[in-house]
């Protein structure tokens, strides 16, 4: 990828993939199938999250000095959806379909405004404002992403 916001985009377009499996398999019943599913998204989300609060944010922040801007709102969602996400894993765990479809449809929301914010205004921010260490920090973002995926 030759830009942060192609690469993040990517990544939550591949976040919604295993999603969107783990939300199928569970509609059918599988609940197995769904528990696996739900483990990858949930690794591959982590991961996300974990490039960017580890990684992008403190790079964009030490660029910026804008420590209680956009970042700050970001990690506050990321929070708000890691426990979505563990109400989430609470359903399935009961093999409650409604609550699951429930807990599913509350953190696809959650997820879509996120990614709108990050993919409109941050990433493009990051792209215009990293210079020289953008590439260095997109290769670093890029290959603990991938290494996520892979497993």
């Amino acid at each position: 990828m030759s830009t942060i916001a192609d690469l993040m985009t990517h990544d939550h377009r591949a976040c919604d993939h295993d999603f969107a499996r783990a939300e199928a398999l569970a509609a059918k019943g599988d609940w197995p199938g769904a528990a696996d599913a739900l483990a990858a998204f949930s690794r591959a989300l982590n991961a996300h999250f974990d490039a960017e609060e580890q990684r992008l944010f403190p790079a964009f922040e030490a660029a910026t000095g804008m420590t209680q801007g956009p970042t700050q709102v970001m990690r506050a969602e990321h929070a708000d959806m890691r426990a979505a996400l563990a109400h989430l894993q609470q359903a399935l765990a009961a093999r409650d379909a409604d609550e699951f479809a429930g807990e599913a449809e509350t953190l696809l929301i959650m997820m879509q405004q996120h990614n709108m914010k990050e993919e409109n205004i941050l990433y493009p921010m990051c792209d215009a404002r990293l210079g020289a260490v953008s590439a260095t920090l997109c290769a670093e973002l890029s290959n603990s992403l991938a290494a996520e995926h892979a497993t």
